[in-house]
């Protein structure tokens, strides 16, 4: 393993690069396990043996082989917009030796029809808060549309609920995002939980994480 490292600006910050082209993010490394901990909980009884767990905006790679081993019976298809964080992901995939992840594919939620077309599960992370609303509307439109009848779209970040930050910390971090972009901001749940019932997704259950995050549940309802 390389330990020669670049320094780039995302918009989460400084970043370190190893001339690999893997990308190190403080947030995956900081929140990886006790994401795992819901995913190992919520996700066993959507998937069937030989299905895909799509993830959209994977981003640096690091969240994806933490967690594809975890579930050795399933294909992990880890997808984002951005061509340096594709190179990131395959980059990650063969430092960690991830045996059941397919190459990373190039997704952006706001453009139809996506490369995948079906799914046993959606996992997005970080991501509705960092891209314009659209973004998130899209992609409640493709998880209904690819989610097998019994699947699952797990969201995690921050959220206010009901108009109301869940900490005076997100209320200024949302200040911060819509200053670098007037479309960013950490989203309202109850709109977000809209979205999904008008998209064939039912709100199962949130679950409060470090940091004044959630990791939120949708399921698939019932045809």
């Amino acid at each position: 393993m390389t330990s020669f490292m670049n320094k780039t600006l995302n918009a989460t910050g400084i970043e370190d690069q190893t001339d690999d082209g893997r990308l190190h993010w403080p947030a995956p490394a900081r929140n990886k396990d006790v994401i795992l901990d819901v995913l190992r909980e919520v996700l066993p009884g959507a998937l069937t043996p030989g299905g895909t767990i799509l993830e959209i905006g994977a981003g640096s790679g690091q969240h994806t082989t933490h967690f594809a081993p975890q579930f050795p019976d399933v294909v992990w298809q880890a997808t984002d917009p951005d061509p340096l964080h594709l190179k990131s992901i395959q980059a990650w995939f063969t430092e960690g030796g991830v045996t059941n992840a397919a190459k990373p594919l190039y997704l952006d939620t706001r453009e139809h029809p996506w490369p995948v077309s079906r799914a046993d599960a959606l996992i997005c992370i970080n991501m509705i808060h960092i891209s314009p609303w659209e973004s998130c509307q899209q992609l409640f439109r493709g998880a209904g549309e690819i989610l097998s009848g019994h699947g699952i779209l797990y969201l995690y970040g921050p959220f206010s609920v009901g108009g109301r930050h869940s900490a005076p910390s997100n209320a200024v971090f949302s200040q911060s995002l819509k200053a670098r972009d007037p479309t960013w901001g950490v989203r309202d749940l109850d709109e977000v939980t809209a979205l999904a019932e008008k998209n064939s997704l039912t709100l199962d259950k949130t679950v409060d994480m470090p940091s004044n995050n959630l990791s939120v549940i949708f399921r698939m309802r019932p045809a």
